[in-house]
């Protein structure tokens, strides 16, 4: 199986939490064994147990930071939540893991792709006051 189909996987059937119907695909490949392309079903179900592990690392990361964070800081994101942002969050359920294991709310930026860019972006505004230079 290719990267490419791996990706497309994750992407259409994968899952970090058990969804509520179980989604499938067919995937095109190669057997290892006989050499010869064979095309096999792969399961929701099926990627849930494949990223349980990497899930578990992100969980065990916000855990992490959140141990770090000061306790003003701490009660802001108790009270408003954790937003996702990047590809990742688009990961099916990774939401839902996250809020589990943590007690906080978790939610998906309404735009987790470009989300950073576009903060980051009205950020150098705000310091800049609309001025596109940067003085270093």
């Amino acid at each position: 199986m290719g990267e490419r189909t791996a990706e497309e996987i994750k992407i259409n059937i994968g899952a970090a939490y058990r969804r509520p119907e179980v989604l499938t695909m067919e995937v095109r490949g190669r057997n290892l064994v006989t050499g010869l392309p064979k095309t096999i079903v792969v399961t929701s179900d099926e990627t849930l147990d494949a990223l349980k592990e990497p899930a578990m690392q992100i969980v065990d990361a916000v855990h992490n930071v959140l141990e770090r964070t000061p306790p003003e800081l701490a009660a802001d994101i108790f009270d408003r939540g954790i937003v996702l942002t990047g590809g990742g969050s688009l990961l099916s359920g990774l939401d839902a893991l996250i809020e589990e294991k943590t007690g906080i709310t978790t939610m998906i930026a309404e735009d987790p792709l470009t989300a950073v860019a576009i903060g980051t972006g009205k950020f150098i505004e705000f310091t800049h006051g609309g001025n596109n230079k940067t003085e270093f």
